[in-house]
């Protein structure tokens, strides 16, 4: 797993070694930097044979000779937008509570289950979801249980939701029917009927206990836990299920958490290869432990991602998926790669910067700024231009 970086690395504290330098043991300026993937540490490499130590190469002189070419190349510093980003393993799947438990469909009728739907069977609002005695019972969705018979004159949450279903799915207009209001009224009445009779069942504009089952959303099926030709009874369970909206969940680890925020932009990388948009919906606040083990050294935050085209998912479920989570960024800044810093033994970084015309060098002081780790790159700010050339490592 990868992590950002957003502050600047340590530069290797040491001195010039003493003496004359021969042309064989004349010392690059160049040092590359790289980023460790999991750790966010710039680390310095130090060509074999070469003391660790990085000479200043700040004298009196404001440019400095031209160091050896041998084994480097230049790059153009881009002016334009930068963004730090949190890479991770996901896995894609369909949505379930927050804690990743499924929805139980609870049945209230009674009589012989005399159809139920099979696993991976998707039921929309509005739909018959199992049928007793042949009767269909009906997928509204909502928040609370059914737990009452529903005629005119009732009133409640669930009466709200019901209302909304209504007129979401017309069968009435929002200038007959307020889909807001707790009130069941004649208004409500002549809707269900207007339901009752498409579903080709008795048209009384009331709901018996057990007509319908209110779940939040369309649903996915799981598990069938009931079988057909069983006794329905009250309270038991039918079957198992899932939101048939789509998800990506990543396990983030909690030193990243305060990186992440609701909103942030995701791409996922399916596992053909293509890409599909998403935006971060859910941040967990516990710790989830590996084996539900006290020790937290293996613990990770769970973050659910939404899908911006679930179209793009297919039917993939459980699907390993990799995600770019977008945590930051910049409109406008003067970016060189992260092999072009050198570190300074007082401290700092500078870069190598060569003249167009007459290719001599000069090392520059910069500042730096944001870490786009996943690409190499950083925000610098000096005595730079966009366009101008510095000296990176040979690829």
């Amino acid at each position: 797993m990868s992590t950002e970086a957003k502050q600047a690395p340590s530069a290797i504290e040491g001195g010039a070694a003493a003496g004359p330098v021969t042309e064989r043991q004349k010392p690059r300026w160049r040092r590359r930097w790289k980023v460790l993937a999991g750790t966010g540490v710039l680390v310095l490499l130090v060509p074999a044979g070469i003391a660790a130590a990085v000479m200043d190469p700040f004298g009196d002189e404001e440019e400095q000779p031209a160091s050896s070419t041998e084994g480097t190349s230049l790059a153009a510093v881009q002016e334009g937008p930068l963004s730090t980003q949190v890479t991770q393993s996901g896995t894609l799947s369909y949505a379930a509570h927050g804690d990743g438990t499924p929805y139980a469909v609870v049945n209230q009728a009674k009589g012989i289950y005399t159809w139920v739907p099979a696993e991976g069977r998707d039921v929309e609002c509005g739909k018959t979801l199992y049928r007793v005695d042949e009767k269909p019972v009906v997928l509204i969705c909502g928040d609370t249980p059914a737990y009452r018979a529903l005629s005119v004159g009732e009133k409640g949450r669930e009466v709200r939701d019901l209302n909304e279903n209504l007129v979401r799915l017309g069968y009435a207009e929002r200038s007959e029917l307020d889909p807001r209001s707790y009130y069941y009224g004649w208004e409500t009445a002549e809707a269900v009927r207007e339901l009752q009779h498409e579903l080709r069942v008795d048209q009384t504009g009331t709901l018996d206990l057990g007509d319908v089952v209110f779940l939040p959303g369309p649903l996915r099926v799981t598990k069938a836990t009931a079988k057909a030709g069983a006794k329905a009874a009250p309270g038991g369970q039918v079957a198992q299920a899932t939101s048939a909206k789509r998800q990506v969940m990543v396990e983030l680890d909690p030193g990243q958490q305060t990186q992440v925020k609701v909103g942030d932009r995701a791409r996922i990388t399916l596992p053909d290869n293509r890409t599909t948009p998403g935006r971060v919906s859910r941040i967990g606040t516990v710790a989830n432990s590996e084996d539900d083990k006290k020790d937290s050294s293996g613990a990770t935050i769970p973050v659910s991602i939404t899908l911006s085209r679930p179209k793009d998912a297919g039917r993939l479920d459980e699907a390993p998926v990799r995600v770019q989570i977008t945590t930051d960024g910049v409109e406008k800044a003067l970016i060189v790669p992260v092999t072009a810093l050198m570190g300074r033994a007082a401290g700092g970084y500078v870069v190598e910067v060569a003249d167009p015309a007459d290719g001599r060098r000069r090392l520059v002081p910069v500042t730096l700024g944001m870490f786009d780790n996943d690409n190499g790159l950083v925000q610098v700010t000096g005595e730079l231009s966009a366009g101008d050339r510095v000296v990176v490592p040979a690829s």
